[in-house]
């Protein structure tokens, strides 16, 4: 093209308008990437703090009552110990009162 040529101002439209909307759909999906990262990071950091609080709280219910606790549920009602049931399912498997019992987290499946 030469300067004595009329551009085409509606082709010239067309690019920039392709070049915008891919833009913006590239933005997204870096966007969605991102959250979706941080989200599966985020799962993963809760149910390693969920280990260390029923860890804790084990160690504990031990120094103070010379036992380990029979159940999770003991340790919800004596020791404060919350969590999320409808996320995490807690297999607490005691062998014996002087045996430190064995604990296995599984997070459920999102409904």
């Amino acid at each position: 093209m030469n300067r004595f040529q009329k551009p085409n101002l509606g082709k010239r439209i067309l690019q920039s308008v392709n070049f915008s909307i891919l833009f913006f759909v590239a933005i997204i999906g870096v966007f969605l990437f991102g959250i979706a990262t941080v989200s599966s990071g985020t799962a993963e950091d809760e149910r390693r703090i969920l280990d260390e609080a029923i860890h804790k709280d084990i160690v504990h219910c031990y120094a103070v009552e010379g036992m380990y606790p029979p159940t999770i549920t003991y340790m919800e009602e004596h020791y404060g110990l919350t969590y999320d049931h409808d996320k995490f399912l807690v297999d607490y498997e005691t062998i014996g009162s002087n045996i430190m019992p064995n604990v296995t987290i599984i997070e459920r499946s999102g409904k």
